[in-house]
């Protein structure tokens, strides 16, 4: 290629030279329009937008062109285009051709495309070549004849130092070089100063013209931007701040020189005002050279422009390839390295499917007109050449790309929610498609697919426009700072569910009669604005007092946090006071709320709780101011009370047994119940008493934070007749929720003693006297039934660790021994009797009112266990073969069983495993633990009662024996008073 070949004549071509803010793109607009037509090419997309914006207000948008990559408003007819640098057509008739920023030829990136653009498309008529003054060298070099105009700055640019973020002036530009730097920088501002606009080269042009929007008309004092501010776009900027120095140029971090610093230092002051520019953040101050070269706009010449050869071969892939290594034959051109569309195609070309189809030149052409495709979304090389390879697939295979997979792709971006990051992927998703749909030929309908590209484009650069705003502008600071600066009097009001606004913007939160000042709040506005609320919070402060006042119970609530709450609204805390049953009520206000006004509130809030805890906890409260009850049955309702309505009744026991019937009468018809296990209120084992209750005592016992606190109130909300029990909790806890703790499970205080009044006919039946009761024994010991177990919503395991917590203690036979022994009480044992493997579904129980047995307290006081401690474990047997489990047969504990302990003397071993005075002591053995040889009562040895069935128990021993551990009770006289000798005596009349 000779040298004559690559220069073209610069006759008719004028370079129009200078720094920033010489109106070298207004000079071209302006010239352009005296041409009947004409093109102009700009560094971006951005850029071409402004341009096109322009020219429509000057000739009527029906006669210009708007034309890049992936956008084109193309008007019939059309005399004016513009265009991105890229998509400027190769040839053109128009009569006036300009390209802007031709410094960029040098850039490593892009530079080949502006080299190729400013060698060859001239204008019919006129040329302009607009850019930097260091370019002059090289232009003349390369374009001889052409015609130089160097224009000078139209103001000043002074050097200011350095300056922190927060404290740059007004109507500044912050620049950096990353999205996240930028996004940072302007978190900050919007935290310190109100809020920034930003403006990213990736940025939808439509999205940058709504955020330079905020910032040109005063919604915010400060832009935050990368280098894209520095090609052209045309903003009120007084001073420019540098927080990074340091850029990714494509492929190498390194530092911007001292022309691309200038170049965007430049956008600083506008027409004939002067601007500043300095350093901020990390970066250190700039040097007197650099200053100086950057005010004077002294920099070395552009020497070397990029290059690529436009004489491609498209015989073959390899020709192509070859064509586009070739090298430049002149100086001052350099052969540039592999831009994106030429890394695509040496992917492409070591694809076999690729390879194999593009055989032809047509073929070939195709594929290179593939692999210009844009990498928008900038994933890996691979990546963007198997995107490549799809549609060139599909262009070759159909002639067009699949609409289908591209309506699929489509689909994808068509979304706007998600934040920033996640809308700007998606616009440089749709981008790709939005230039696939504006190249000639791709697609069959290429109208509908950028119309439809188009709109997804603009809804989702709005989307990203309402976020970045949303992130980074605090309108009310703004909007607040600015009325400050013009020392105007702020206005105040507040909206019916308390939202509280000065000068139009949300600035807090009234909730009840406590302020709280917005997120964000804490600014240099911040006095101001308190200042403003607090004249409204005033008045409304007394008319919110006067209404709380008047309120109905119905208007207020009581948490189980023990706040008090006025129509949703925290409005007063309870705390512990000298009795349980009268917390002290703590107000919720702020200073604004005073005298009689709070004097009114804090009483109506007292009125109400103390309404509330007597309504909830009626049979609690009327038991605590009970008149008519004197000496133990007083005593009895004072201890009830401060237990909450619960006490275990061995607590109580000797009070209980010296209590009259006059005076259980008394305490009776309070709706207590004396039950076999507790002295219990059964109008309080339901949710909202239980849950006041557990109130009231976590506030006496600073236990609002203790673990398990309202953890129990839902499971008596569902029914749950038993529980299993987490060790972590407060113990106490189970018992406010009506709950007894047992072990590993807590059962339901109604539900124990429906069980007790289960057990209680086991142990009274006397065999011989009526037909065995399922689960009776011998009369001294029961067996668990289906009944117990359904009740408790227990398993057999569950039944015995609840059977030990109550006290009673068990002694196990075998299967055989129990049906061999039941068989001879005149019965055959039932599945009931002997079972001990089938599990029970956990049931859900009635906790209404149980009827109690005649004799309640005398059976409760018989069978109640003297201790609940649980029962020592039987002695290790030596191994056998398995045989089946036992059956358990349960007794009421002793205090003799309490003193045994466990690895004392444990008897001998009988036939059949048979085990005597074990450490839980059957009924019958001796204080000493040995077993007991009981004698007939004639006292003869071996001798049997009549009365008892004529069969040894277990090894030969009789089994109607009664043995004791203890001396006999004596009997004590029956009152005849009560209501048993009354009973008693109306048996003997209908005997009679």
């Amino acid at each position: 290629m000779s040298f004559q070949s690559m220069i073209l004549s610069g006759r008719g071509v004028t370079a129009v030279l200078g720094p920033t803010n010489t109106g070298k793109t207004h000079y071209a607009i302006e010239r352009m329009v005296a041409h009947d037509s004409g093109v102009i090419g700009l560094p971006l997309r951005l850029l071409a937008r402004e341009v096109y914006t322009r020219l429509v207000e000057k000739v009527g948008h029906h006669n210009v062109a708007l034309i890049t990559g992936e956008e084109k408003i193309a008007p019939h007819r059309a005399r004016y285009s513009v265009c991105t640098v890229e998509a400027m057509p190769r040839e053109t008739t128009a009569s006036f051709v300009a390209i802007d920023e031709v410094q960029l030829a040098g850039d490593l990136e892009r530079g080949h495309i502006f080299t190729d653009r400013l060698l060859h498309l001239r204008g019919r008529g006129e040329t302009l070549l607009l850019g930097a003054a260091t370019m002059r060298p090289i232009l003349e070099h390369l374009l001889p004849g052409i015609t130089v105009v160097e224009r000078p700055r139209m103001s000043q640019l002074l050097y200011a130092g350095s300056k922190k973020i927060t404290r740059l002036p007004h109507r500044a530009a912050i620049v950096a070089f990353s999205a996240d730097e930028v996004y940072a920088i302007a978190e900050l501002i919007r935290r310190q100063r109100g809020g920034a606009a930003v403006v990213l080269g990736a940025l939808s042009p439509r999205t940058r013209n709504a955020q330079v929007g905020l910032y040109q008309e005063g919604d915010v004092e400060y832009l935050v931007a990368t280098d894209a501010i520095g090609m052209g776009l045309n903003l009120d900027v007084d001073h420019v701040a540098f927080a990074q120095d340091r850029k990714f140029d494509g492929y190498q971090y390194r530092n911007l020189n001292p022309a691309e610093l200038a170049q965007i230092a430049g956008r600083a002051g506008r027409h004939v005002r002067d601007g500043t520019f300095g350093v901020t953040g990390r970066v250190d101050p700039f040097d007197s050279e650099l200053v100086h070269r950057i005010e004077s706009h002294e920099f070395d010449s552009v020497r070397v422009l990029q290059w690529r050869s436009k004489a491609l071969d498209y015989s073959s892939l390899k020709e192509l390839k070859k064509s586009l290594e070739a090298a430049p034959a002149v100086s001052g051109l350099a052969r540039a390295l592999p831009a994106v569309d030429q890394q695509a195609l040496e992917y492409l070309a070591r694809y076999p499917e690729v390879a194999d189809v593009a055989t032809t030149s047509e073929r070939v052409e195709k594929l290179w007109e593939a692999c210009a495709l844009p990498d928008y979304r900038r994933i890996t090389p691979v990546q963007h050449a198997d995107l490549i390879s799809t549609i060139y697939a599909d262009l070759i295979r159909c002639g067009t790309v699949n609409e289908d997979f591209m309506a699929e792709q489509v689909r994808r971006a068509d979304h706007t929610d998600g934040e920033i990051d996640t809308l700007s992927a998606r616009i440089a998703q749709i981008r790709t498609w939005t230039y696939v749909s504006n190249r000639p030929g791709w697609l069959a309908d290429p109208t509908h697919w950028q119309e439809k590209t188009r709109e997804i484009e603009d809804r989702l650069s709005d989307a990203l426009h309402e976020r970045l705003t949303k992130r980074f502008v605090d309108r009310r600071t703004s909007v607040l700072m600015k009325r400050l600066r013009e020392n105007a009097m702020l206005e105040a009001e507040i909206s019916v569910n308390g939202d509280v606004f000065v000068e139009g913007h949300h600035v807090g939160q009234l909730s009840g009669f406590r302020f709280t000042l917005a997120a964000g709040g804490e600014g240099s506005d911040a006095k101001a604005v308190q200042g403003a609320a607090q004249k409204a919070l005033a008045l409304e402060f007394e008319a919110r007092a006067a209404r709380l006042h008047a309120a109905g119970n119905g208007d207020l609530a009581l948490a189980s946090d023990g706040l008090v709450r006025w129509l949703g609204d925290p409005v007063a805390r309870l705390a512990a006071s000298d009795h349980v049953m009268r917390p002290r009520v703590i107000l919720l206000a702020d200073e604004q709320l005073q005298a009689n006004a709070r004097e009114h509130v804090l009483a109506r809030i007292e009125r109400f709780v103390n309404h509330h805890i007597s309504t909830v906890l009626k049979p609690l409260d009327d038991i605590s101011r009970a008149e008519d009850l004197e000496g133990l049955a007083k005593g009895l309702a004072f201890q009830l009370v401060e237990n909450l309505g619960v006490l275990f009744r061995r607590d109580v026991a000797d009070e209980v047994k010296s209590l009259d019937q006059d005076g259980r009468a008394s305490i009776r018809k309070y709706g207590v119940r004396f039950g076999a296990y507790h002295i219990f209120l059964p109008a309080l084992l339901k949710p909202a008493p239980a849950e006041l209750i557990t109130l009231l005592w976590a506030l006496k016992n600073d236990g609002l934070d203790k673990p398990g606190y309202g953890e129990l109130i839902p499971m008596l909300a569902a029914g749950r007749t038993s529980v299993v029990t987490d060790p972590s909790f407060e113990r106490t806890f189970y018992k406010l929720a009506g709950f007894r703790y047992l072990g590993k499970r807590a059962v339901r205080i109604d539900i124990l003693e429906r069980l007790a009044d289960l057990i209680r006919p086991l142990l009274q039946w006397k065999p011989g006297t009526t037909p065995r009761p399922e689960g009776a024994y011998d009369g001294r010991r029961f067996m668990t039934t289906t009944a117990m177990l359904s009740i408790l919503g227990a398993t057999p395991d569950d039944m015995e660790e609840i059977l030990k917590g109550l006290g009673y203690r068990s002694d196990s036979v075998t299967a055989e021994e129990a049906a061999a022994f039941l068989a001879n009480q005149g019965g055959e044992p039932t599945e009931a009797d002997t079972s001990t493997e089938a599990p029970v579904e956990h049931g859900e129980a009635d906790a209404g009112s149980e009827a109690e047995a005649a004799d309640a307290d005398h059976a409760a006081a018989a069978q109640a266990p003297v201790v609940e401690a649980s029962s020592d474990e039987a002695p290790a047997q030596a191994e056998e073969p398995v045989e089946a489990k036992p059956v358990l047969l349960w007794r009421p504990g002793t205090r003799q069983d309490n003193q045994r302990q466990s690895g004392r003397h444990h008897g001998d071993q009988r036939r059949g495993g048979q085990r005597h005075g074990q450490a839980d002591g059957r009924e019958g053995g001796r204080k000493d633990g040995a077993p007991a040889r009981g004698k007939a009562q004639d006292g003869k040895s071996g001798g049997q009662r009549k009365d008892r069935p004529d069969r040894h128990e277990r090894g030969g021993k009789p089994a109607g024996v009664k043995f004791e551990g203890r001396p006999p009770r004596k009997e004590k006289p029956l009152d005849p008073d009560s209501p048993f000798a009354k009973l008693a005596a109306l048996k003997e009349q209908l005997k009679k």
